[in-house]
């Protein structure tokens, strides 16, 4: 996190309601001053949207224009609406409702069930996959991990979009969804689905918004009640509403029109879920008379950066193509996009890696550098490409910040320390809350230096850091604020699981990335088939998978670098090519975005432009191409990356050796732990039940095994083959 960002956390609240509209430009200030009536705010990439709103609720609290228990702000995630909060109370708007669809909608089915319902509100299940594995043995369907995953997206999709069972086929056919068995299938597994729930007695994610509908339909004088409590509505995100959303914002609303919603249909990336943009787009219909603003100061990116994104709405097509927004950056120039090929799959992840090493070499932070890719399993090759330069990294949608054990032992120790306040000895000779908590967090492992190496305790440090670092923002922010004041404060960002932030390059997916922003990113795998994905099919499909390009390459603030493979795996053909998303902006494509792009010959790719700390690298030889692999039992050809790892499928017979694969987990335990790190940076396991089939006796046959690559190769090889001839080893002290 930047110094400016740390700042900007907690900023000091401004003294009148004139003061709180200093600083915006001219569109936000339209924004923040339209406060009655229906409102729609069309907001480009990085143009301040959050600031607009918060400003404006801020604006009509402190005017008295609105009164705070009466205003209810929603969006689509916690995470959102918890900076929301946060942001509102530093504005001086204390006791405004942010929350979630969900959360709102929960909060009224639990006061109301009694009254409509009566007893209390069924359990909520966690995870519905199970009930949908029930319903489906119960129909007598076969399905497998991923066709269950399916089905139950499935299931949402019809509940958010309101189709029931028996309409399931014609909606599904009509909204032109890839169904992955028969319609009647999933017609009477989601039928079935529903009768378990009843007679188990419990609900799910979307019966909390169904539900909800229902009683404020059915029961007049609750809706009124509602409507009584809220007469202004703030909806952000606004193009990704669901029919089921947009139907209990209706009944929130009643006959009024007092309604602000913000939204960019560029930014489309959820219809899967049931997301249509419709709505935004419809507003104006809807409200003859609303007052349109629209926002387009790009804050976020340079022009470069701004220069691509534009670029790519401007091949768009499709109705949310027609209301595209042409973003003007508001920052100095920066290093061009830049733009590079690799052999395989592995290579790119290297050669990533190898870049965001010269970055951090360079002085950037780790918490400012992401990875973004199309789907969640191409994260393993990038962490395995991470963890061998030992780079820290963090997985965006993993274990959540307030839920790990360090964060909850240090949360449990800083309330201790500030009930017992002054009388703890290890705040004697701490003067200032910032020291109070580092004297605090020292007793729970953290040192003004971080340990050497990543892993497991650099990653329990990196944790501890992040709160050190909010408590000296914190502190800076809030004069004379205490151990108790920073509690409260991290209780309000648990709830609403706002995290600090994390020392530590980012990896996400496209859609978990929405929302987020760093100086530096890296897009990868953007090739034909999987950007578009290969089954996106339709132009509908095919347009939002442009849109979700086109949001990637917004979460960069100054540099983006752009890459691709010809291949999935080392030796494999290379039939790929770049996203045609691409043609005519990058180097060599036809009109290219970037001016005066050099290119530099990279590990193992060819790479352009990206200019500056991470340009440049030795240059090597290409990887010769290898026939496709194949297993090496029934001879199919094999894509899989962990297949392709034991060289033969999955449901093939293994003729592993078990207790040499015993024998290299134990080894391979010791070598992490010596490193510091997690066993899988050694080696994972599916590579060592492919050295524990294959039992190579020669440097060679080692070396060809997939997943043991050059540098493990020359650290670990000789370990490794006196293993396997049943040799003793005691372990290797030596570092890379």
């Amino acid at each position: 996190m930047t110094a400016a960002t740390h700042s900007s956390l907690f900023p000091q609240a401004p003294d009148s309601a004139d003061a709180v509209l200093e600083g915006l430009d001219p569109e936000q200030r339209e924004v923040a001053t339209s406060l009655h009536g229906p409102v729609c705010v069309l907001a480009g990439a990085g143009t301040g949207k959050t600031r607009a709103i918060t400003h404006r609720i801020a604006y009509g609290v402190r005017a008295g224009i609105l009164q705070p228990s009466s205003v209810l702000a929603v969006t689509f995630t916690n995470r959102a609406a918890g900076e929301m909060r946060g942001r509102l109370r530093l504005l001086g708007a204390q006791g405004v409702q942010a929350r979630t669809f969900h959360s709102a909608a929960l909060r009224q089915l639990q006061y109301f069930w009694p009254k409509a319902i009566g007893g209390s509100l069924p359990r909520i299940v966690d995870r519905k996959i199970q009930i949908v594995a029930d319903a489906a043995a119960a129909c007598r369907i076969r399905l497998d991990r991923g066709e269950l995953r399916d089905a139950t997206a499935e299931i949402e999709w019809s509940k958010v979009t309101q189709t029931v069972p028996a309409d399931y086929a014609l909606a599904a056919a009509r909204a032109g969804r890839g169904i992955p068995r028969d319609p009647a299938e999933i017609a009477k597994l989601y039928q079935t689905y529903e009768d378990l729930k009843r007679q188990r007695g419990v609900i799910d994610f979307e019966d909390v918004l169904l539900l909800t509908v229902a009683v404020l339909q059915d029961r007049q004088d609750i809706a009124e009640q509602v409507r009584a409590q809220y007469q202004h509505f703030v909806v952000d995100e606004y193009q990704d509403v669901s029919p089921l959303q947009q139907r209990l914002l209706e009944l929130w609303l009643g006959e009024r029109d007092d309604l602000c919603v913000v939204g960019d249909a560029s930014q489309t990336i959820y219809s899967f879920t049931g997301a249509t943009p419709d709505h935004l787009l419809d507003f104006r219909a809807r409200h003859p008379g609303a007052t349109v603003v629209k926002l387009v100061r790009d804050y976020r990116s340079t022009p470069q950066v701004v220069h691509l994104a534009n670029g790519l709405l401007s091949q768009a097509r499709g109705r949310a193509a027609d209301h595209r927004l042409e973003l003007v950056s508001q920052r100095g120039p920066g290093p061009e996009p830049g733009y590079a090929e690799y052999p395989d799959e592995p290579a790119e992840a290297e050669g990533a890696a190898r870049r965001i090493r010269e970055l951090l070499d360079a002085g950037v932070p780790a918490a400012e550098i992401a990875v973004l890719f199309r789907t969640n399993a191409q994260s393993e090759t990038y962490e395995q490409a991470l963890a061998d330069r030992g780079i820290p990294y963090q997985l965006r949608g993993a274990e959540r910040f307030f839920d790990r054990p360090e964060v909850r032992k240090a949360g449990v120790a800083l309330r201790g320390a500030a009930r017992f306040g002054g009388n703890d000895a290890l705040l004697e000779d701490a003067v200032d809350l910032p020291s109070q908590v580092r004297a605090v967090l020292s007793g729970e492992g953290w040192t003004p230096q971080p340990p050497a190496g990543s892993g497991a305790v650099r990653e329990r440090w990196e944790s501890l850091a992040a709160l050190v670092a909010l408590a000296q923002d914190f502190a800076a922010a809030q004069s004379g604020a205490t151990l108790a004041d920073l509690v409260a404060e991290l209780d309000e960002r648990a709830n609403a699981q706002h995290a600090p932030t994390v020392q530590g390059v980012t990896l996400a997916s496209l859609h978990s990335a929405k929302g987020l922003e760093w100086d530096v990113v890296f897009l990868v795998g953007v090739a034909e088939g999987m950007m578009p994905i290969t089954y996106a099919k339709t132009d509908e499909q095919i347009e939002e998978e442009r849109r979700l390009l086109y949001v990637g390459v917004t979460r960069a603030r100054e540099r983006l670098q752009v890459s691709w493979a010809l291949s999935r795996s080392p030796g494999g053909r290379p039939t790929r090519r770049p996203s045609r998303f691409l043609d005519g902006l990058r180097p060599g494509s036809g009109a290219a975005v970037g001016r005066g792009v050099g290119s530099t010959a990279g590990a193992g790719g060819i790479e352009r432009g990206f200019t500056g700390a991470a340009a440049g690298g030795p240059v090597e030889r290409r990887r010769t191409q290898r026939s496709p692999a194949r297993c090496r039992v029934c001879g199919r050809t094999l894509t899989d990356a962990g297949e392709m790892k034991l060289m033969r499928c999955e449901e093939c017979p293994s003729d592993m050796d078990e207790g040499l694969y015993e024998r290299l987990r134990d080894w391979r335990a010791v070598q992490a732990q010596r490193a510091g790190q997690p066993a899988f940076c050694v080696f994972t396991d599916k590579t060592l039940m492919a050295i524990a089939e294959a039992v190579p006796e020669e440097e060679g046959e080692l070396a060809r095994i997939p997943g043991v690559g050059v540098r493990k190769f020359h650290r670990y090889g000789a370990d490794v083959l006196a293993i396997c001839a049943g040799q003793e080893v005691e372990g290797d002290d030596e570092g890379d």
